[in-house]
């Protein structure tokens, strides 16, 4: 019984690994899980939200029966017909060019005036107060100021999306040349660098994450002043229509329309500004832990 048992291959003993054998080849992965899991992490959140955004809209629609909360079914009946209007498209093309006007003037200060605020004492000393005075005033206030310094022109939406992106992007710059290498410094001075060359490349690579960052913060910025300003002092555009829509006491063109703006900011996030951070910085190692 004893050699019975001893034979049984369950409790056989596992055979001994010689050093000197090839190492086993690890279990072959299932194709397609990585893209599953992917598909899991970034699509299945998003829709998990706009379903709980949605049905809780619905819900409080039902109960409180008025005019002021229409129902889903309403809200996707005025943005199916405000898409299919040409005054839409006219109004977004509008509008984007006078953020995006804004958004590079402010961009283009941001990166000389941050840039010299890390580098130079005086110079951060100098710019300081106004960076902190613009990170305080609202953009309501920068809207109305434009509107009665500049009147209905196109610098009036570029000066208030410049004057509130501005501090912001310049603060994001500055704290990112602070956290540059001081090595790469040492060196380009060592070498004597022209000031071209090490603005293409040294700066501007080593403030990538910065950039990034303050651009989307600026941008998030320049959308809210935008529609202000068109609301107060201009004639055309998303902020002119969203306007036109409260005078009209229309809460379901309101919601509509301001969707449709979310709708486009959502698309320069994920599909401009994600996609630019992802292919410029391909060249970093991913951990998988």
């Amino acid at each position: 019984m004893t050699s019975n048992l001893l034979k049984s291959p369950r409790t056989a003993a596992p055979a001994a690994v010689s050093p000197d054998d090839p190492p086993r080849p690890p279990p072959p992965r299932r194709a397609g899980r990585p893209a599953a899991r992917r598909l899991a992490t970034t699509v299945l959140p998003v829709i998990a939200f706009f379903v709980v955004l949605i049905g809780g809209w619905q819900l409080l629609a039902l109960r409180d029966d008025s005019p002021l909360m229409p129902q889903v079914p309403v809200i996707w009946q005025a943005l199916t017909d405000a898409v299919t209007y040409p005054v839409f498209y006219e109004s977004l093309g509008v509008t984007m060019l006078r953020v995006s006007l804004g958004f590079l003037l402010a961009f283009a200060v941001a990166v000389v005036v941050g840039i010299a605020m890390g580098r130079v004492e005086f110079v951060r000393r100098f710019f300081e107060p106004a960076v902190l005075i613009g990170l305080t005033v609202p953009g309501l206030v920068w809207a109305l100021l434009c509107v009665m310094w500049f009147g209905i022109s196109l610098t009036n939406p570029v000066v208030a999306v410049a004057l509130s992106a501005a501090p912001a992007l310049t603060l994001s710059i500055y704290q990112g040349t602070l956290a540059m290498d001081g090595d790469l410094r040492e060196m380009a001075y060592v070498y004597r660098f022209p000031a071209r060359y090490k603005l293409r490349h040294l700066w501007l690579p080593a403030l990538r994450p910065a950039l990034l960052s303050g651009a989307r913060l600026g941008l998030s910025l320049s959308w809210k002043v935008i529609v202000l300003v068109e609301m107060f002092g201009m004639s055309s555009g998303i902020g002119y229509q969203l306007n036109n829509q409260f005078a009209a006491q229309d809460v379901a063109a309101v919601l509509s329309w301001t969707l449709l703006f979310a709708l486009v900011m959502g698309v320069l996030e994920y599909g401009v500004l994600q996609g630019l951070e992802r292919r410029l910085n391909r060249w970093r190692k991913v951990t998988a832990v």
